[in-house]
C-alpha cells in the first residue's frame, strides 16, 4: 500500500472517538462523572441503588423512585429452576466467569422480551438481569462449595443481600455499606473493553443478554477485570513494605508487567483510587492488617519514580476484596456485579440510537498475488 494512502491507526484503538454517550465521562486528569455527577460525590451520598436508577434513567431518582427501582430489584433476584440446576451441572473447580457467563445467556431463553429491543422493553429486562446476575454469583458459588443456598431477604438492600446470600448470614451494616460504595465506584466506565464489547454486540441488534454475555467474556480476562486476582497474588508474593521496591525493581529488570499500575485513558491517576485507597486504609486498621495500604503505596513511589505510571484502581482493590473477605476467585465476578448496571444502560444507548459498530483494518500482508500451479499441473482436487 502507498505510505500516503494509508489511513491513520492507533493500536488498540487508543485516542479513537467510537461512539458518543451520555452516560459516563473518564477525564483523562483524574476524573470520572456518571450523568455528570462526579464520582466521589456519588460514592458519599447515593447507594447502589440510586446509581442504578441514574444509569438507566438519566437522573437521580426522586425517593418514590428509589422505592420503584428498590422493589424491582428485590422482586426480580429469584433464578428460574432450570438455571438453577444448571449451576449444579459444572465441573469442580470451574471458574466462577465461565459459570456467571453461561448463567446470563441461559436466562436469556426465559424472558418473553428477549427479542424486544424497545428502550422501555430494555429497562425492564435490565431490571431482571442486574439482581439475577448478583444471584447467579452467589448461588453459584455456594453450590461449587457444597452450601446451602441462601434466600434473599426483602428487607436487605442490593450489597446487603450479596453478603448475606454468598457469605450465608446477614452482613454487619459497616460491611454493607463499604460493598455498596464499592459497587457505586465500579458501576460504570465509559468505553472500556466490556463495556464496547457489549455495544458492537448490541449493535448488531443482538438481544441484551447476548451482548450482556459478551462483556463478561471480555471482563475475564486479566488484563480488564481480572486484574484485580492477579493483583492480589502480587501482594501477597510481596509480603511486606520493606520487600516492596526490591520486588518490582526485580521485576522491571526482567520487563515484566507490574499489575495495578497504567491506564490507557487516565494520565494523572484514576479517578477512584483515593476512595479505594481509604478503604483498604479502614479496613486494614479494623482487621489489624494495615501494612497493605503502606506497601500500595511503596508501590506507587517506584513506579511513578521509574516508569512515571500511577496506580489504577486494582491496586487498592484487591486487598479491600481480601480483607472484606471476598474469596479471589469471586472478585472479577462482584466487579461484574456491579458493571451489569453500566452495561445494561450502553446497551439500550447503543439500541436507540443504533449504527452497526464496523471499523476497518490496516492490511499488512503480502500484495496480491496469483496461485501458481504445482509441477505445471492445476492445484484444483481430482
Amino acid at each position: 500500500m502507498n505510505a500516503a494512502a494509508r489511513p491513520g491507526y492507533s493500536p488498540g484503538l487508543e485516542g479513537v472517538i467510537a461512539g458518543e454517550t451520555s452516560i459516563c465521562w473518564v477525564d483523562p486528569n483524574a476524573g470520572l462523572l456518571y450523568r455528570g455527577y462526579d464520582i466521589h460525590e456519588l460514592a458519599s451520598r447515593a447507594n447502589f441503588e440510586e446509581v442504578v436508577w441514574l444509569l438507566l434513567y438519566g437522573e437521580l431518582p426522586t425517593p418514590e423512585q428509589l422505592a420503584v427501582i428498590s422493589r424491582r430489584l428485590a422482586a426480580e433476584r429469584a433464578l428460574p429452576v432450570q438455571v438453577e440446576t444448571t449451576l449444579r451441572q459444572f465441573p469442580q473447580g470451574a471458574h466462577p466467569m465461565d459459570i456467571l457467563r453461561t448463567g446470563v445467556s441461559m436466562l436469556a431463553t426465559f424472558d418473553p422480551e428477549l427479542n424486544d429491543h424497545s428502550h422501555e422493553a430494555n429497562l425492564r429486562k435490565a431490571s431482571r438481569l442486574i439482581p439475577k446476575v448478583s444471584t447467579l454469583i452467589t448461588d453459584g458459588w455456594r453450590i461449587a462449595h457444597s452450601k446451602p443456598l441462601m434466600p434473599a431477604r426483602p428487607d436487605l438492600g442490593h450489597a446487603a443481600n450479596f453478603l448475606h446470600r454468598l457469605m450465608g448470614e446477614p452482613p454487619d451494616p459497616w460491611r454493607a455499606k463499604i460493598v455498596d460504595t464499592i459497587l457505586v465506584l465500579y458501576a460504570d466506565h465509559e468505553f472500556n473493553a466490556s463495556t464496547f464489547a457489549a455495544r458492537v454486540t448490541a449493535s448488531t441488534m443482538a438481544d441484551i443478554y447476548a451482548a450482556v454475555t459478551s462483556g463478561l467474556a471480555t471482563l475475564k480476562g486479566p488484563r480488564h477485570g481480572g486484574a484485580n486476582e492477579e493483583t492480589m497474588k502480587m501482594l501477597r508474593d510481596i509480603g511486606s513494605t520493606d520487600r516492596a521496591e526490591s520486588w518490582v525493581m526485580e521485576r522491571l529488570a526482567r520487563k515484566e508487567k507490574i499489575m495495578g499500575f497504567g491506564h490507557r485513558v487516565y494520565k494523572k491517576g484514576d479517578s477512584r483510587v483515593p476512595m479505594m485507597r481509604e478503604l483498604a486504609r479502614q479496613l486494614g486498621q479494623r482487621f489489624g492488617q494495615e501494612h497493605w495500604v503502606p506497601t500500595c503505596e511503596r508501590l506507587e513511589a517506584v513506579m511513578e519514580r521509574e516508569k512515571k505510571l500511577c496506580a489504577n484502581v486494582d491496586l487498592y482493590a484487591a486487598p479491600v476484596f481480601f480483607l472484606l473477605g471476598l474469596p479471589p476467585d469471586l472478585n472479577t465476578p462482584f466487579f461484574a456485579c456491579s458493571r451489569i448496571s453500566g452495561w445494561c444502560a450502553h446497551i439500550m444507548e447503543q439500541h436507540d440510537h443504533n449504527r452497526l459498530i464496523r471499523p476497518r483494518s490496516l492490511y499488512t500482508g503480502p500484495p496480491q498475488r496469483a496461485v501458481q500451479p504445482v509441477n505445471g499441473s492445476s492445484r484444483q482436487a481430482t
